[in-house]
């Protein structure tokens, strides 16, 4: 009897807490989301607001998505309390259904935001990114410049970074007054942040491996990165992964689920002979790339 009372005694301190961190969990949940809403409602122009909806609004959503989860969890844990209070056997058998309906919020939440919203979200950022622009001075609309128009306006190390396919600029002009406006995006290819001149033209230009890997040692790879601007050369040792079983690998592929890629390259070749490599982050950086690419600047 004496453990029967000390049981009910936890059960209801048990209970009390899982609705106080209930509450908490929804208003942290709340508190995530608005502050993203209110970070991007105060952004002033329509590429402040970009850049906020493309850095943080999925992250917001995840985060806010993951404490819900929590959220679940607790309010689970105080119900069928007539059912639990029978044996401690149904507490943890409570516990564990709970724990179970939250990860399973998790997932879902991880797949809508990882494979779905990033296509509504790009919609989003497309009309952010090509919406005329107003000169605040005078009011009139602004002209989005073409590829080959814009070049006039940028100076060499922003062209230098375009070439590269690291960054992307877009230039308005205000066709009375021939004011401009230039505006930074990032661009599809995986270039680095020169630490000479600043500009994101560092790319990868030649590896070596230094070490093999084998069935059961890993090997190192030295990259060669070069700066299509100023010419910097830097030079990065990495750890080269063990071979991995062949019909471990095809099956992975089949699925997407390959969890150690770094990144995906690309040589390309022209009739002239000329011949250049693109280096990727994941697919989706390629396939943007190879819809947009341009052939004539595989030329210096």
């Amino acid at each position: 009897m004496k453990t029967n009372d000390s049981y009910l005694s936890f059960l209801d301190i048990w209970h009390v807490a899982m609705w106080y961190l209930f509450l908490v969990a929804i208003g942290l949940s709340i508190v995530f989301v608005f502050r993203y809403w209110i970070k991007y409602s105060f952004a002033g122009t329509l590429k402040e607001k970009f850049d906020v909806a493309s850095q943080h609004e999925i992250k917001s959503y995840l985060r806010a998505n993951y404490v819900l989860a929590a959220s679940i969890f607790f309010f689970l844990n105080t119900v069928y309390d007539e059912t639990v209070v029978l044996s401690p056997v149904w507490f943890f058998i409570r516990i564990f259904v709970s724990f179970c309906i939250g990860t399973l919020h998790i997932y879902i939440a991880y797949l809508i935001f990882k494979y779905y919203y990033p296509g509504p979200l790009e919609k989003k950022l497309k009309k952010l990114r090509y919406t005329p622009r107003i000169n605040p001075g005078t009011g009139n609309e602004m002209k989005l410049l073409s590829e080959d128009e814009e070049d006039t306006y940028l100076d060499e190390g922003m062209q230098a970074e375009e070439d590269a396919f690291s960054v992307d600029y877009d230039v308005w002009i205000d066709p009375e007054t021939q004011e401009t406006k230039i505006e930074k995006y990032q661009g599809h290819l995986s270039a680095f942040e020169c630490d000479r001149c600043g500009f994101q033209t560092l790319k990868l230009v030649k590896e070596d491996i230094l070490k093999p890997a084998t069935d059961h040692e890993d090997g190192e790879i030295q990259k060669e990165y070069e700066c299509s601007y100023c010419g910097r050369v830097k030079r990065k040792t990495q750890k080269l992964s063990k071979n991995i079983d062949k019909d471990s690998l095809v099956a992975k592929s089949a699925g997407h689920t390959i969890p150690n890629i770094e990144a995906i390259k690309m040589e390309i070749h022209d009739t002239d002979g000329h011949t250049k490599m693109f280096e990727f982050q994941n697919t989706a950086q390629a396939k943007k790339f190879l819809e947009e690419f341009d052939f004539s600047k595989l030329h210096d």
